[in-house]
């Protein structure tokens, strides 16, 4: 993927299993110069002459908590040119307004009305509709189409619109694979999200566009294009994270049948095999800084303007914070991983992402048993900087009662 600038051997490839190699560099290079990123998509004006990448959690939490040095900004010239200004790119009062703002559409309160009366219904009807088929794949029928009906309907958009915003959304998540699919679809979603923007500024709704819409900071409403822009920003952020976290921790425990036995034998222990599956495999590996005047680091120096690598995957395996990191084991002493980012950037959807999966589960092992791999099932947990199955193929029988 890439070479230090220092002449340092070339990065392996990461998108099967980073996990030696990351070891390997929290043990010799904790803070290193040289990036995992892949910057061939960017143009020449947007590469930093200055990379460096840190690999220990230590380091990585330091980073976010340190968000006036480890900064964001570097966004708004990347996916800002396709998402539009968000809060991702935002510091200081800018930032504090607009995400209390967006917060409040996400608090627990909100998620503890939604969680009855839209999640759990979605969930149920969805695995409804494969229980008696005795085979599924799980990606296809679960784990990218439970979030993205669940985000249509917390957003308040029609029924009759959800095949194309199923369309659009995969479109837009794999921008990185398809550029001008990705930047189509982007173009699109704006024109849609205006159109529903411009309804509920003529008809208030109950739902999270016409919170937006509502809004306020210091007296005046957000902008039409403020508040499209955090809606394309939700898929990735938040329809991506929870399809691939949750297909990530289906793979793990049906790849260790005595934790999925004893996850549907005590419903209690969901909340921890979530928390597990996120650390053991983090669904985004690595997010980008920029440095805003030098700063040591395990005594390095690293320079003002630098580009920074924070490597979450590997923070989330460090052996420094705990044992036996590369084992996934869902009864470990719980222990706050690093998944959601830190400080004032931590994932706003965190608290959904962990109600949607497990809603999900709990309609999942409501309707079926016996779930297993299928016998010829060729899949893994695979990508940089996504990580998930591309594929569950699964057996399973209805319950009877269910």
């Amino acid at each position: 993927m890439s070479t230090d600038p220092q002449g340092q051997s070339a990065v392996p490839d990461l998108t099967g299993d980073p996990y030696g190699y990351f070891a390997h560099m929290r043990r010799t290079a904790p803070v290193w110069r040289g990036t995992l990123m892949e910057s061939d998509l960017l143009p020449e004006e947007l590469k930093s002459p200055e990379n460096w990448t840190l690999f220990d959690f230590e380091s990585v939490f330091t980073a976010f908590r340190q968000d006036e040095v480890f900064a964001s900004e570097m966004y708004n010239a990347t996916i800002g040119l396709i998402f539009g200004p968000t809060i991702l790119g935002m510091h200081g009062k800018q930032h504090h307004d607009h995400r209390s703002l967006v917060a409040k559409a996400f608090r627990q309160s909100a998620l503890a009305q939604w969680e009855p009366e839209v999640i759990d219904p979605i969930c149920d009807r969805l695995v409804d509709e494969f229980k008696n088929d005795g085979q599924a794949d799980l990606v296809k029928a679960v784990t990218f189409e439970f979030p993205t009906r669940v985000t249509a309907a917390l957003l308040g958009l029609p029924q009759e619109d959800l095949e194309m915003f199923r369309r659009l959304s995969l479109d837009l998540i794999s921008i990185m694979d398809d550029l001008e699919a990705g930047f189509n679809a982007s173009v699109e979603l704006g024109t849609y999200f205006q159109e529903q923007v411009d309804q509920r500024r003529s008809t208030m709704t109950d739902d999270v566009i016409g919170d937006l819409v509502a809004a306020e900071i210091d007296g005046e409403k957000l902008t039409d294009e403020a508040i499209i822009s955090f809606l394309r920003l939700l898929l990735p952020a938040g329809l991506e994270t929870t399809y691939r976290s949750s297909g990530n921790l289906l793979y793990l425990l049906l790849t260790h049948p005595e934790q999925l036995e004893a996850v549907q034998r005590d419903r209690d222990l969901i909340p921890a095999a979530i928390e597990e599956g996120i650390r053991y495999e983090t669904p985004l590996v690595l997010v980008a800084r920029n440095t805003t005047r030098d700063v040591e680091m395990h005594g390095l120096t690293i320079p003002e303007g630098a580009a920074i690598t924070l490597c979450m995957g590997s923070a989330n395996r460090d052996e420094k914070r705990w044992a036996d990191p590369d084992t996934f084991d869902i009864h470990r002493p719980r222990r706050a991983h690093i998944s959601f980012a830190g400080g004032i950037h931590s994932c706003l959807g965190m608290h959904l992402a962990r109600v949607e999966t497990k809603a999900m589960l709990n309609s999942l092992f409501d309707r079926v048993t016996d779930l297993q791999l299928a016998p010829d099932a060729d899949t893994g947990i695979v990508g940089m900087p996504f990580r998930s199955p591309a594929t569950l193929p699964v057996t399973f029988r209805a319950l009877q009662d269910s």
